[in-house]
């Protein structure tokens, strides 16, 4: 059937978007009877909703962020698998963006539209890798959706934090990190790099780390940090909520090499602004030639940009022969990156 009246079933509205047919929203904006959830990160999985249908690792994420009682009820769908909700046909397929994270394939009445939530091209140890399914209408972010976000391999960047704490091993190496995903993909990058040494965390880091253990992600030897005293971290790596970085948490550390892992520190200006010494360009989003490719290889004839450089991604594709608008969806922002 193509692309042509899909905004007539699946469409935006103030509360996020709908699917009118299922009776359900997507990563909704605010609390609704039945939400489905692509992944665990706050600016996607809110509290208050009735019902939430969403990948096992993410309800359990949710409930480790937001407490048990979040939702009204929980319905773990495994990725792969489909059910049927009022006649569309619902599955989850991953999406490489963090563990339990999710791409929504909605089937219905011969169309076939994917919600593709935050995703990632690129390997990642902690997490099922992002599958590709055609598609008539592909729903895409945007994020770093400007040719000059092309991401460096996460294992090289993590190669140079390691070089670096064996050059200066009089220094700690503070590493500012998202407590979601980049913090846990790190560490594991760091173990498959063949550091085994403890690895320390601030306290605010220590339960998801602790609860991606439990869903069966071995990240090593890791002990939150205690102790004030500057000599017991020479040598150490720490990671840290970026915010903590440069307050006064970070004063125990001696002479502390500090860095931040994230798409942004592609920019100088972002590398100014986090005042650090040592910027990992390590990304949990697709950069540039991802999403060009991705939206490529599903086929798509219409793409919908949910946040993001949606301006620079839809003029793109346009020029690419590409149908593509915005949907201004609000509420999205840059947490996992």
């Amino acid at each position: 059937m193509g692309a042509a009246g899909v905004d007539r079933w699946l469409y935006p509205t103030h509360r996020g978007l709908f699917c009118e047919p299922g009776g359900f929203f997507v990563d909704p904006a605010r609390a609704v009877d039945r939400a489905v959830i692509t992944h665990g990160h706050s600016d996607h999985a809110r509290s208050g909703h009735g019902a939430v249908l969403a990948t096992r690792e993410t309800i359990e994420i949710m409930k480790t962020r937001m407490g048990s009682g979040c939702a009204g009820g929980f319905e773990p769908q495994a990725l792969g698998e489909a059910r049927d909700i009022n006649g569309v046909a619902v599955r989850l397929i991953p999406a490489g963006h963090i563990l339990g994270a999710a791409q929504v394939v909605l089937d219905w009445q011969g169309q076939r539209v994917i919600i593709s939530g935050d995703y990632k091209r690129a390997s990642d140890p902690t997490c099922a890798p992002f599958e590709v399914v055609t598609c008539d209408v592909f729903i895409t972010e945007a994020t770093f959706a400007l040719p000059v976000f092309r991401h460096e391999p996460a294992e090289a960047e993590v190669g140079r934090l390691l070089a670096s704490i064996a050059r200066q091993p009089e220094r700690a190496h503070l590493v500012g990190a998202y407590g979601l995903g980049k913090t846990q993909r790190v560490i594991k990058l760091c173990r498959e790099a063949g550091y085994d040494k403890p690895i320390y965390l601030h306290g605010a880091l220590v339960e998801l780390c602790q609860l991606y253990q439990r869903l069966g992600v071995d990240l090593g030897d890791l002990r939150p940090v205690t102790s004030d005293k500057t000599g017991d971290f020479a040598g150490a790596l720490v990671l840290c909520p970026p915010s903590s970085v440069d307050d006064r948490w970070s004063r125990r550390f001696p002479d502390p090499v500090t860095a931040f892992a994230s798409g942004w520190m592609r920019i100088k200006g972002r590398i100014r602004q986090a005042g650090v010494e040592l910027p990992l360009v390590i990304s949990d989003h697709a950069d540039w030639p991802e999403l060009l490719d991705t939206i490529v290889e599903t086929g798509a004839e219409d793409v919908w940009v949910t946040h993001g450089r949606d301006d620079a991604l839809v003029y793109q594709l346009g020029l690419m022969g590409r149908k593509a608008r915005a949907l201004s969806l609000v509420g999205f922002e840059d947490e996992g990156d």
